[in-house]
Formats: structure tokens, sequence, C-alpha cells
């Protein structure tokens, strides 16, 4: 039992100090040295955290990482510089909490304790860009409040239940672990289309010739769903956005053949196997949605029942969203909104 109580301590400490090391270190120090809590003989190691130098080193640190998780972008970019502190100070943590064990447990602890620190340093990390979508601040100062809460209150469970903290991290954990497919491609695509923002401005009035072919790594799936032989009339990189069709934040392409003419391919891959939806725009309406980081086309059911879908371009491309839009319509023969009229009724996206 005390050796699972160790191993709780070392593995929740290491845990958060992927959510926040800094804090973690100056607050377990403040406790040890103003004697808040008592060190047990088996936790004696961990005295030299209530040493005032680290207190202060620490204390420092976390100053400048509760400024920087209040700033959006900012927070994004303090986290990728603490990709590697964050799970090294985590495995030290472990470490220190074991003493002076065997160099082969020493070893196994490290690995498991800068593991712990980088599924949840991945976490924070992508909760941090999935807020940084929208403009405001607000949503990036209550993650850090919260956050900061978090480590407070798991400190606080690690030291009166070591075993308890370390059932509610692994279940945590694991559930990360579950998702990590579906966190990881959000992350990529909020990464992809804030350097395209960086990179230059959406000009609507930018000439554009939609390509004709699709990257190789989809001309494969779309030869696949062309049994038919149907030709290309063009093809468009993006992103899929949330729907129940496609997953999101699938990298793709949107596909349409001159011989359907009610009719686009969407084709990706996702966990590395082929995918494609065929999107019947027959009783569809298209539209252009403008947005913090991307430009949106939206294919919305005329009569508010059916399938939605939404496929997300960089800024920059904002003209080649408008040249599709005006594609579909023709197709569809609808009316393409005039300008300064509304692209779509937010209603019927609701």
């Amino acid at each position: 039992m005390e050796k699972l109580n160790l191993l709780g301590v070392a593995l929740g400490l290491a845990c958060l100090a992927g959510i926040n090391l800094y804090l973690t270190v100056f607050a377990t120090g403040l406790a040890i040295h103003f004697h808040w809590i008592t060190l047990s003989p088996a936790y004696q190691s961990l005295e030299v955290l209530g040493d005032p130098v680290i207190i202060t080193v620490a204390g420092v640190l976390y100053f400048l990482e509760f400024l920087a998780d209040k700033i959006p972008w900012i927070d994004s970019a303090w986290d990728a510089v603490h990709t590697v502190i964050r799970p090294i100070g985590g495995a030290l943590l472990a470490i220190q909490v074991l003493g002076h064990p065997s160099p082969t447990l020493t070893v196994i602890v490290a690995l498991l304790a800068g593991g712990t620190s980088l599924v949840t340093h991945t976490a924070k990390a992508a909760t941090r860009l999935a807020s940084n979508t929208s403009p405001e601040p607000f949503s990036n100062i209550a993650l850090s409040f919260g956050e900061d809460l978090a480590v407070l209150g798991g400190l606080a469970l690690v030291h009166f239940n070591p075993l308890l903290a370390l059932s509610i991290f692994a279940t945590a954990i694991a559930a990360f672990l579950y998702f990590a497919p579906k966190i990881l491609r959000a992350m990529k695509a909020k990464i992809w289309l804030a350097l395209n923002k960086l990179n230059s401005p959406a000009d609507l009035n930018m000439p554009v010739k939609l390509p004709l072919m699709l990257p190789a790594r989809l001309a494969s799936i779309f030869r696949r769903q062309n049994v038919l032989g149907e030709t290309i009339a063009w093809a468009a990189p993006c992103l899929s956005g949330r729907g129940r069709r496609i997953p999101p934040n699938l990298f793709g392409a949107l596909v349409a053949t001159n011989e359907e003419p009610h009719k686009i391919l969407f084709v990706a891959r996702k966990n590395g196997r082929p995918f494609a939806q065929t999107i019947e725009l027959v009783g569809s309406m298209v539209a252009h949605e403008p947005k913090f980081l991307s430009e949106n086309l939206i294919i919305f059911p005329a009569a508010g029942k059916g399938p939605k879908y939404l496929f997300i371009f960089p800024r920059p491309r904002a003209a080649v969203v408008e040249q599709i839009v005006e594609y579909l319509c023709e197709r569809l023969g609808q009316r393409e909104p005039a300008a300064g009229e509304p692209h779509v009724d937010p209603a019927v996206l609701a």
C-alpha cells in the first residue's frame, strides 16, 4: 500500500506539472516551507522543494506564466516552448518523490512520469488552441484561472488521498488517449489556419483559378470512387468542419466533376485510411461565412431539414471560397448573395 501511495504522489505531481509546472513546485514548496503540510518519513526527499531559492525561482516563473496564460496566442507560444520543459520537470519531481531508488526503477518512473506530464500538457495546449479561435480574451482568462484551481485542488487531493488521486488521473489520461486522434487533428488544424492567416490576409479581389488536379495523397481516393471515369472540373483543398456525416478537422479536398452538376465529393484520409463522402446539391443552398481564422463554405438544406456541411479554408483563400460559391450557385440555379447582403440565415445553421 505504501508503494502505491508513493506512486500516486509521484505520478500525481507529474500530471499536475504537465498543466502548470511552476505552480506545482511553488505551491508545494510553500506548503512545505511554512509547515502547512507535514511530510511523512517516506516523503522527506520532497523537503528540498521548501528551499527559499527554489520557491523564489518557481514563484517568478509562475508569475510570468500567469501573465502569458491570459493573452490569446501568447499562451499557445508559451505552451510550445514548454512541450519539453514540463515533461522533464514532471519526471524530475516524480524521481524526487521516490528519493534514491534503484537505477532501473528510476528510469521506469521517469518514463511514466514524463509521459504523464506530456499527456496533460498536450490536453492543455489543445484546449488553448481551440479557445484562441475566438478573438475575445475572456475564455483564455477563465481557462487560466480554472487550470490554476485544478492544480491547487489536485495537490490537495494528492496530499490527503494519493490512491484516489492516482485513480482520477489515470481515468482522465485514459479518456484523453481515447480521444487523442480527434484532439491532435484539431490542434493541427488550428495551427495550420493560424499560420496561413499570419502569412497573408483575406483578399476577395485576388484573381484565382480553381485547381484541376488533386494532391497525390488524395488522387488515389478519388480514382477509387470514380468508377464512371468522370473528369474533374475543380478540386479545392480544405478542412472538414463539424458535421454528422463528415468528421471534423480532416485535411482533404472538395471535388466537382463535369459530368455530375448536382453532386460534389469530399475526399480525405482519416487515421491513414481513405475517406469519401458524396454531397447531393439538389435542394441545398450554399454560403460563404468569414470567421476569425478561416473562410467557411456552408452547404445546407433550403427546406431546413437534411444534412449540413461545413468546409474550412484558410483566410488567404477567401477569393477561392467566393468562386466556389459562385460556381455552385450557378449549378443550383441559386442567386448568389449580393454585396452587403447576409450570406446565410443564422437560424438555418443553428
